[in-house]
């Protein structure tokens, strides 16, 4: 058997809505679509790994040679995971002979954690 449900009033008696209003601005589409990369980018338990090794290292950064026994993985798939890192902003790249060394971008994760606080 289906039964109507009865729509009622959501004013609160004084006439007022029953909802508060919004403290602060919501997410835009673009501004969604980007955090969404970002966090993306984080949801990776060797990426999240990375990102932490090269903000303790010295100088918050390192090189690829020195990240890749600490994840136990080959270099070719440290490296591509430090390219996302790097394509969704939290490092820079700069080459050095053979060498690529990865620096944390100022205000990177200050930036997630801010859209993250409420």
């Amino acid at each position: 058997m289906v039964t109507m449900l009865e729509v009622t009033d959501v004013t609160a008696p004084s006439g007022e809505a029953c909802c508060a209003p919004l403290a602060k601005e919501p997410l835009t589409q673009a501004d969604a679509e980007q955090l969404s990369i970002t966090l993306k980018a984080l949801a990776d338990p060797a990426r999240l790994r990375l990102l932490s090794i090269v903000a303790s290292s010295e100088g918050q950064e390192a090189c690829v040679c020195d990240l890749i026994e600490p994840v136990g993985l080959s270099q070719p798939t440290v490296s591509h995971h430090l390219k996302v890192l790097t394509e969704a902003g939290f490092l820079s790249r700069s080459k050095r002979g053979t060498w690529a060394y990865y620096r944390l971008l100022p205000g990177a994760l200050t930036s997630v954690a801010g859209v993250l606080s409420i």
